[in-house]
């Protein structure tokens, strides 16, 4: 298309997208199964025709950007519907389960890479270990919407410890690549800086942002321009995340700890006066955006990759261990909480397992690199069951605990 406006392409790829995630969403909600599943799906399917347009899209750069847009904007609704009140009620036994969902995966995925793969060193058995540490919390949190279990208090501990094992999960994989860089022992001070950091940034915005909220928001409310109470609540979204990518942090953490920061209270100024609710304002975006994240990860998935040598029985123990480790981390829930529930709440890699892999695939050990092309099939095949069995499991979960 050469010679043509760019966002002609964008505009023809957005539409593959969007209808092709609205009708796998029906499908799959006809079969009562959460619309993401329908959306993951609908990418693998379009993924695997063999299309030029399809194929370019893996690659697309403006796509990427929007689909990161989507997740940024997923995970302010997700922490739209809770406040830092209510994740602190859960805090003490979302930590717990974020613990044991971290240090069982690193091992059990450290035993696994170590009896599979006895050739290479052992920062590459730590690394595989660390990938399946952390959660894909935008799984989890389009699951609970689409269920319309978002508000419940098991809900808030899932998502509570889906977001602190991401962060443990992303200090685990800083402190893993800062090995490799200094000869494979970690450092102590920088262990203790990367530790710092993402106490202090989650510390610092939540405290700060609990605050400042009221009065950004009172501000913005003596503006009598349309728009202002939802670009003050995205401006306060991408700031956020900004500061946290700054910090060495996922950008979908600052997302949420806005979310998080931001209630009712804090805009009834506008809604007085007959303006919606910066939940309602956001829902159309997110509309548009969220979609193209999910379709997008399943459509970048390389099938041909699940057929190398080696790849079906590596595959194979990594996916258990990976659901194992988070069933496992449910334990730590305590009494009197669907703890099964919740370890299935945490299964899902989606693309945080997918960036862990990508970022090994980058290090180099004696010129090779850290995750190999056979690895990485194998983590490809690992993500995408742990991400195709948490909706259905979920929906029986919550089911249960509903009846």
């Amino acid at each position: 298309m050469e010679g043509h406006d760019p966002v002609v392409l964008l505009c023809l790829q957005l539409t593959i997208v969007l209808f092709a995630a609205r009708l796998a969403g029906h499908l799959a909600v006809r079969l009562r199964q959460p619309a993401v599943l329908g959306e993951l799906v609908a990418g693998l399917v379009l993924g695997a025709l063999p299309v030029a347009i399809l194929q370019h899209m893996r690659t697309d750069a403006s796509l990427d950007l929007l689909a990161r847009l989507g997740v940024l904007l997923l995970l302010f609704q997700v922490g739209l519907e809770s406040t830092v009140r209510q994740m602190l009620t859960v805090g003490v036994a979302a930590t717990r389960v974020a613990t044991i969902g971290v240090l069982v995966p690193l091992g059990l995925g450290w035993l696994v890479a170590h009896a599979l793969l006895p050739q290479e060193p052992m920062t590459v058995h730590a690394f595989l270990g660390a990938t399946l540490s952390a959660t894909s919390v935008g799984i989890t949190a389009r699951v609970l919407r689409d269920l319309g279990c978002g508000q419940t208090k098991i809900a808030r501990l899932i998502l509570g410890a889906a977001i602190i094992d991401d962060v443990l999960g992303l200090v685990l994989l800083a402190i893993v690549t800062g090995a490799m860089a200094s000869g494979g022992v970690p450092q102590p001070l920088d262990v203790l800086l990367v530790c710092g950091k993402a106490v202090g940034f989650l510390a610092v915005s939540l405290t700060l942002g609990v605050w400042l909220a009221p009065h950004v928001m009172r501000a913005a409310s003596r503006l009598r321009a349309s728009g202002a109470l939802l670009a003050a609540g995205l401006g306060l979204c991408f700031a956020l995340a900004w500061l946290a990518s700054a910090a060495g942090l996922a950008p979908i953490v600052g997302a949420f700890a806005a979310g998080l920061v931001l209630e009712d209270a804090h805009y009834r100024d506008f809604t007085s006066r007959g303006e919606l609710g910066l939940d309602r304002l956001v829902a159309p975006i997110a509309e548009l955006f969220v979609p193209v994240f999910f379709v997008l990860m399943g459509l970048r998935t390389d099938l041909t990759a699940f057929l190398a040598p080696g790849v079906p029985a590596l595959a194979l123990a990594l996916t258990v261990v990976a659901v194992l480790g988070k069933v496992v981390a449910g334990l730590g829930a305590g009494r009197g909480v669907n703890g099964l529930a919740v370890g299935i709440g945490m299964i899902p890699r989606g693309e945080v397992g997918l960036i862990f892999a990508s970022i090994g695939q980058g290090l180099h050990i004696d010129g090779r690199p850290v995750i190999s092309a056979q690895t990485y099939g194998a983590v490809l095949v690992m993500v995408i069951a742990t991400t195709l069995v948490t909706p259905p499991l979920l929906r029986w979960q919550m089911a249960r605990q509903s009846a």
